[in-house]
């Protein structure tokens, strides 16, 4: 079988992380992966075993070093994004509450940016949805 993108499907976990203050959290991805050099809501693939909020769970402590509080967490939106590549289902979660600071553990430059900055900033073609539901609810 080919290598296509419709053989390479990801299911994402994403996180719209707010501060006390209404910012977001965001991460540069590193140059060397996919969508390299370009800014991301934390979060990562989400395993066979895993609830969404679960992978959601694991992957901003592990990425960030919180720990989030699961009562503060909502369901944005889902996005199915075609790239030549693969495919990515983006399971999209705000996050309000969290423990711990959270820091770039895997070296990754972080940014708390005010909501209506967003569109100074590159993101990944997948990500222009989210960025589109956060000013809409702003």
């Amino acid at each position: 079988m080919p290598n296509t993108a419709a053989n390479k499907r990801v299911h994402v976990a994403v996180g719209v992380i707010y501060n006390s203050q209404g910012q977001i959290l965001i991460a540069r991805r590193h140059n060397d992966a996919h969508q390299g050099g370009l800014w991301e809501f934390p979060g990562g693939k989400v395993e066979p075993h895993e609830t969404v909020r679960d992978a959601l769970a694991r992957e901003l402590h592990e990425e960030l070093g919180i720990v989030i509080q699961p009562e503060s967490c909502a369901q944005l939106l889902e996005i199915r994004h075609d790239y030549s590549d693969k495919v990515v289902l983006l399971d999209v979660w705000t996050v309000s509450k969290f423990d711990g600071e959270a820091i770039g553990k895997e070296g990754q430059p972080l940014r708390w940016v005010a909501p209506q900055t967003l569109t100074e900033y590159a993101f990944p073609a997948a990500n222009t949805a989210i960025v589109n539901a956060i000013l809409k609810s702003a």
